[in-house]
């Protein structure tokens, strides 16, 4: 479930004004899912040290579209950058990773100077700055959905000199629940329909009948779609643009997500995903047979998100953002309960 913000939890309540405190998280979200109509980025940077206080950001895997949503606002906003950083800060030392993590994925040309600024204000992310710096660390342009294979040449040279020393792999950040939702937040903070076209392509996927790890990812990037593009007409109509410029096997399922979104039956994208994962399930994976099943959809499900799961108005029953043991699998449940 990943990347789709409180709606049907937040419907009944009005957005904060721009200059009323945020007393919650779900205040946060509400404003975030209409951000990019009326940008405030100020008001952004302030939201996400307000996430901070409220203990939102102390686990990575769930805090993926708030790390998303901040990158994009400093990418939209690259003059403002140091300003922007500034009124996020200070955090804690168990959230500063946020920042670092947020700055880096921007991806404005001068992100290693900012990060270098900072440095002394974020002591406890020290190494993890060094190697954003030094381009050691994937952004979000580093994301390939399949990660670079050795062409022949080079495989024949590792049989011809196996003592030689590999070629060093280019810097990839691969597919996860915590980088759609990164994605997602990303879209809530910009607009920017390539964030879309990264999730769109992940949509293939949905279709796996091998591994539990790409249907699940696949399923949730179709899931969230429908459901986000459902309530926002013109998210459906950038989706419908995009689609024209995929491949075969992007359009089919991106067919599927249009009709679902166009009908208001995301619950039938629910339903289908479910099925798919069942089917799975009594067939048994090629290439995870020596993992438990459930435990791996149960981690995916929450890490993907609560976000996800909130605008389903999953959220709202209470799923924790955490990943772990029965937290895991109680979000499954719940999910599967809304059938």
């Amino acid at each position: 479930m990943a990347g789709v913000l409180i709606a049907g939890a937040a419907g009944s309540e009005a957005a904060p004004a721009s200059s009323t405190p945020f007393y919650s998280t779900t205040a946060i979200l509400q404003w975030i899912n209409t951000y990019r109509t009326k940008p405030d980025p100020m008001r952004a940077a302030a939201a996400m040290h307000e996430l901070a206080t409220l203990g939102e950001l102390h686990n990575q895997e769930s805090a993926g579209v708030y790390v998303g949503f901040a990158a994009g606002v400093i990418a939209a906003n690259p003059g403002k950058a140091d300003a922007l950083v500034d009124k996020m800060l200070p955090m804690s030392a168990e959230d500063q990773w946020f920042v670092v993590r947020a700055i880096a994925y921007s991806g404005i040309p001068n992100r290693r100077a900012v990060l270098t600024r900072i440095a002394a204000r974020v002591p406890a992310r020290g190494p993890m700055l060094q190697k954003y710096v030094a381009g050691t660390l994937p952004i979000l342009t580093d994301f390939k959905l399949e990660a670079p294979k050795p062409g022949w040449m080079e495989r024949m040279a590792m049989v011809v000199s196996p003592n030689a020393k590999p070629k060093p792999q280019p810097v990839v950040l691969q597919p996860s629940p915590e980088v759609l939702d990164t994605f997602w937040g990303y879209y809530f903070a910009s607009g920017d329909s390539r964030a879309l076209q990264t999730i769109v392509s992940i949509l293939p996927w949905a279709k796996d009948r091998d591994d539990v790890d790409r249907l699940t990812l696949g399923g949730m990037a179709k899931y969230t779609l429908a459901s986000n593009a459902s309530r926002d007409p013109v998210l459906l109509a950038t989706i419908k643009t995009i689609r024209n410029s995929e491949p075969e096997d992007v359009r089919k399922v991106l067919d599927e997500v249009i009709e679902a979104a166009d009908d208001v039956d995301v619950s039938r994208v629910r339903k289908e995903m479910l099925a798919s994962l069942d089917e799975l399930k009594r067939k048994g994976s090629a290439t995870k047979r020596d993992v438990t099943f459930w435990g791996q959809v149960g981690q995916g499900a929450v890490a993907a998100g609560c976000i996800a799961a909130a605008v389903a108005s999953v959220g709202v029953a209470g799923i924790p953002c955490v990943v772990g043991g029965a937290v895991s699998t109680g979000a499954l449940n719940v999910w599967s309960s809304q059938n």
